[in-house]
């Protein structure tokens, strides 16, 4: 009995040992090395791999969008997309898919901007369309809690607004590219109009 046990533990521990080789195995191994493998089906190594390339999307994040928040937002958003593509077989050189992720930083902080500029110039132009009908002595509209009710709004309805006042896009060519009839965008647009107001008026 005494011996049956000993070959069972023994067979465990080297079990343990095999494992933590192959921990110590994918931390020696090259970034471009795990990126191939995650690649080539071995899910194993993600793990490692995230590991190794969240700090330094954080990093990037940190220096081009100056909010730590919105650094963790890239890490996340950057690196599921960049994993995704890589399982999918999508990225064309899996060994250097440490560029791969890089650029596709890149491309999001340049969106992101794009979309703050966008949202700015909307408020600055349409504004006062948006805000509650004024007196003669209200204050101008609040450009950073209407911002704020702006993106509170659900996507569609969002989309239906910025393309509304901002590209001054008709019913017709919206309802086009958002799948909606004119009267629908219409309804969506006076919905979402509403939902605005009450926001900036701090109604429910």
């Amino acid at each position: 009995m005494a011996r049956r046990y000993t070959s069972e533990a023994k067979g465990r521990l080297e079990y343990a040992d095999r494992a933590l080789e192959e921990t110590k195995a994918e931390r020696d191994a090259s970034d471009s090395e795990l990126a191939v493998r995650l690649a080539g089906g071995d899910s194993a190594v993600e793990t490692e791999l995230y590991r190794r390339l969240a700090p330094r999307v954080r990093l990037y994040g940190l220096r081009h969008l100056r909010d730590p928040a919105a650094a963790d937002d890239l890490v996340q958003d950057a690196l599921l997309m960049a994993f995704e593509m890589l399982r999918k077989g999508k990225v064309r050189e899996p060994e250097r898919f440490v560029s791969f992720v890089l650029g596709s930083c890149r491309r999001i902080v340049a969106d992101l901007r794009r979309g703050a500029a966008r949202r700015q110039r909307l408020l600055e132009r349409f504004g006062s369309e948006l805000a509650p009908a004024a007196v003669c002595d209200e204050p101008p509209v609040d450009l950073d809690r209407l911002a704020g009710c702006l993106e509170h709004l659900p996507e569609r309805d969002r989309s239906v607004v910025v393309m509304s006042f901002y590209a001054e896009t008709g019913s017709e060519q919206i309802g086009v590219e958002l799948g909606l009839s004119p009267g629908n965008v219409r309804v969506v647009r006076h919905r979402a109009l509403m939902r605005l107001r009450a926001c900036l008026e701090g109604t429910p």
